[in-house]
């Protein structure tokens, strides 16, 4: 019930908010398989949990799509990307001037990214100017909204998809 009042919020404050906020949507790649790479895809919980994702974003007018070039993070945003017809694009989660770079490109839109454990907190710290620990290594479904308002102290909404 409580996500759905959210996302009845978000909604609304979507279709009124006119370009002037920016709101970032920021959320850990899901389940990656184990299957002994470096670079593993999702396993079918992950992939469950991506398509999953793409069902709860489905009302909300993402403008673009960003993640890290890894299977697992590009996978848990491609359902979301596919719906909405938005090319992924990837970032270096080590850029220092990623976050400032889209806080400056993507003024008043609606922004999806998918990283890491320690890649997503360091962003929702940089956006919010908090100071969030990185995720548990078994955390993989943290949902967070950060909405930046000209003039005024980001709003960090904090939800888990199970």
């Amino acid at each position: 019930m409580r996500i759905l009042l959210f996302f009845l919020f978000l909604s609304a404050a979507t279709f009124c908010h006119a370009q002037k906020e920016t709101i970032f949507i920021l959320t850990r790649h899901a389940e990656k398989a184990d299957d002994g790479t470096r670079d593993p895809g999702l396993s079918s919980e992950g992939q469950e949990r991506a398509e999953k994702l793409a069902i709860v974003l489905d009302d909300i007018e993402v403008t673009s799509i960003y993640s890290t070039d890894y299977k697992r993070t590009r996978n848990t945003v491609t359902p979301i990307s596919n719906e909405k017809d938005l090319e992924i694009q990837f970032y270096d989660p080590r850029d220092p001037d990623f976050i400032n770079s889209l806080l400056e490109k993507e003024k008043g839109g609606i922004v999806l990214i998918s990283g890491h454990s320690n890649t997503i907190p360091t962003m929702i710290n940089q956006l919010a100017k908090t100071n969030y620990p990185n995720f548990s290594e078994k955390e993989y479904d943290n949902l967070i909204f950060v909405i930046i308002k000209p003039e005024n102290t980001p709003t960090v909404i904090w939800l888990n998809l199970d």
